[in-house]
C-alpha cells in the first residue's frame, strides 16, 4: 500500500472516532453551556453547539436551508480534497497528511450536521484580557493542523525551488 494511502487510513481511523467520541462524552457528561476548567484561566471543556459555520457565521439562517447549504459545501469540499489527494505522488507524506487531516475534520463536522443538525464544540480557550477564542472541537483542530501542514509544505517547496 502506498504511503499516502496508509496516512489517509490512519488519520481517518483515528481522528474521526476521536472527534465523535469526544462529542458524545461531552453531550452525556455536561449540561449545555456547562464549563469545566482544565487549565484554570486558560483552557476549559464546555458544551456548546454551533448551528452555523466558523465563528457562528450563518447561524441565523433557517435550519433547513443551512443544512442543505452546508451539506452541499461539505460534499464539494470532500470531493475536491479527494481529487487533490488522488493526484499526489504515492510517497508524498506531508501533503497526504495535510489533506487527510482536512478531510477528517470536514467529515467530522459534516457528520454532526447530518446527525445533530449542528456542530458540537467543547474546547474553550481564554487568551489575554478576557478575549476568548470561539469554542471549537477535534474536527476543527484537524482542519487547522492540515492547512498548516499544507502551507508549510508549500513554503518549503517554494524555498527549495528558489534556492536551486
Amino acid at each position: 500500500m502506498a504511503p499516502k494511502l496508509r496516512i489517509l487510513l490512519v488519520v481517518l481511523s483515528t481522528a474521526l472516532p476521536a472527534d465523535q467520541l469526544c462529542k458524545l462524552i461531552v453531550e452525556s457528561q455536561l449540561a449545555y453551556g456547562e464549563r469545566i476548567p482544565i487549565l484554570d484561566g486558560f483552557l476549559y471543556v464546555t458544551h456548546t453547539r454551533n448551528p452555523g459555520a466558523a465563528f457562528g457565521m450563518f447561524s441565523s439562517m433557517a435550519s433547513d436551508g443551512r443544512l442543505i447549504g452546508f451539506g452541499i459545501v461539505s460534499l464539494i469540499a470532500i470531493l475536491v480534497i479527494g481529487a487533490f489527494f488522488q493526484r499526489l505522488a504515492p510517497g508524498d507524506r506531508i501533503q497526504s497528511l495535510g489533506l487527510s487531516l482536512v478531510l477528517a475534520g470536514a467529515a467530522g463536522n459534516f457528520i454532526d450536521r447530518i446527525w445533530r443538525g449542528e456542530v458540537v464544540d467543547f474546547l474553550y480557550v481564554r487568551l489575554w484580557t478576557g478575549y476568548a477564542w470561539p469554542d471549537f472541537n477535534v474536527a476543527d483542530v484537524c482542519i487547522i493542523l492540515g492547512v498548516a501542514a499544507l502551507i508549510t509544505d508549500l513554503l518549503s517547496r517554494e524555498a527549495t525551488s528558489r534556492a536551486a
